[in-house]
């Protein structure tokens, strides 16, 4: 079939039209239909089409100064290659469900394409999703590295299951300051300990982490001193933060978790907020990260974080906190 290209637009005439309808290449005019750059450089590379005065090389050429062309023609080749039709989408990509295409089914899939360096803006991530979602469909991060080898990333909005374990009332504690946390001398074996609060220092004192201690505090558990003196919430979070500028973060984040019943621990080894158990399990089941919902990070800093959680078999999770709430974010890794 032979094709031609206007400087913009890539076509194809009459007998083109079986594309569309056999495999879902393209959009369908009066005249024949008309190919995405993508679309028509992977048929010409399949030698499907002919380019009037154009070989692969230079028509890809042609394409190459457009911003992003290079990793998202990749993109498109590999889901083709994995059997899927592929075309245009609200985000860079729809993608239809294995034996099916336009006019007969829909499609499974919206894909944004990025680089590994990409920075990933937390607000505008959860727009996106949420747009997917209200169209049914799975929202999928393509990521392109340096070395060109691509990565999928299956993107949810997550809500906390309640009642994740039994939460029992508490009796109440004084704590003594001790810099920025706190020590509580209670017997091996507290209510504290049992309900996944603090580190024994020895047979009768437990040591309360700043993220515990302020949570306690506001539920009224604890009595936080300096000697004989009540130091306030306020001014202990002021005193604390001193020393950990994302301690507010953190704390909003902890108090919606343990909310729901989850308990959550520090996650230092595994290089993020917190590590979080669901009931009685031995092994913590999620990573949790606190962050602004308007933040930015390196999508090479999540793809660490994922490849952490997954390596312990746990899920990893962004806690995007704003003003009329917490949204959690999941990053799965995924195969088409």
């Amino acid at each position: 079939m032979k094709a031609i290209f206007d400087g913009t637009v890539i076509r194809l005439g009459k007998d083109g039209c079986s594309l569309y309808e056999q495999s879902g290449y393209g959009r369908m005019e009066k005249e024949g239909i008309r190919l995405s750059p993508q679309e028509a450089l992977y048929l010409l590379h399949r030698q499907k089409i002919e380019v009037a005065g154009y070989s692969f090389d230079t028509l890809f050429s042609e394409f190459a100064d457009q911003r992003n062309f290079m990793r998202s023609f990749l993109v498109y080749r590999d889901l083709r290659e994995r059997g899927y039709v592929v075309q245009p989408g609200p985000h860079d990509f729809r993608v239809f469900r294995r034996g099916e295409k336009p006019g007969t089914g829909e499609s499974l899939y919206l894909v944004r394409v990025l680089s590994e360096r990409d920075p990933i803006h937390f607000g505008k991530l959860i727009e996106e999703v949420v747009t997917s979602r209200n169209m049914r469909k799975q929202y999928v991060l393509a990521v392109v590295d340096d070395e060109e080898e691509l990565t999928y990333y299956e993107i949810k909005l997550q809500k906390l299951a309640d009642a994740c374990s039994d939460v029992s009332e508490l009796p109440s504690f004084d704590a003594m300051l001790t810099g920025k946390s706190a020590m509580v001398r209670v017997p091996a074996h507290s209510g504290l300990e049992q309900a996944g609060y603090g580190k024994r220092l020895d047979a009768e004192r437990l040591m309360l982490a700043p993220v515990e201690l302020l949570y306690l505090m506001g539920k009224g558990t604890v009595l936080l001193k300096k000697g004989s003196e009540p130091v306030s919430p306020d001014k202990f979070l002021a005193l604390a933060s001193e020393a950990d500028r994302e301690l507010t973060l953190k704390h909003t984040v902890y108090t919606e978790l343990r909310g729901h019943g989850f308990t959550p621990r520090t996650g230092y080894k595994f290089g993020h907020h917190f590590r979080v158990y669901c009931g009685k399990n031995v092994h913590s089941d999620l990573l949790v990260h606190a962050v602004e919902k308007e933040a930015t990070l390196p999508m090479s800093v999540i793809s660490r974080s994922v490849r952490m959680a997954h390596s312990v078999k746990k899920k990893m999770f962004f806690g995007a906190v704003h003003s009329s709430g917490i949204q959690f974010v999941e990053f799965a890794r995924i195969k088409l």
